[in-house]
């Protein structure tokens, strides 16, 4: 028995943690359309504001607010991959473990 194909499981954490990098860097590639439409409403409200001559603390905060809970959708996804890539490690080791110990020798 080989190692277990965590392929699928390894490109996917990949492509989480690049998304999550991507966020932490305030692009906007890795968000989902609600998420982009609540960024621009912040941005388009902020820019109003600065237009205004008035402070943009709300839109801030928006942002701040938005960007914080990508992350953490992100960071839940990117555990519950790990957690599944290693049930998968676990599980094979398991059955390699059984199959040595119901040997004769």
């Amino acid at each position: 028995m080989g190692k277990p194909d965590t392929r699928r499981l390894d490109r996917e954490i990949h492509k989480t943690n690049r998304k999550l990098e991507a966020v932490r860097n305030e692009e906007m590639w890795p968000l989902t359309g609600s998420e982009r439409r609540a960024v621009l409403a912040a941005l388009a409200g902020g820019s109003y504001r600065v237009a205004r001559g008035k402070s943009t603390d709300r839109a801030d905060r928006r942002l701040e607010t938005v960007y914080q809970s990508v992350q953490t959708r992100l960071i839940t996804e990117l555990s519950a991959l790990q957690g599944e890539r290693q049930r998968i490690v676990s599980e094979a080791a398991k059955a390699k473990a059984a199959k040595k110990s119901s040997g004769w020798w």
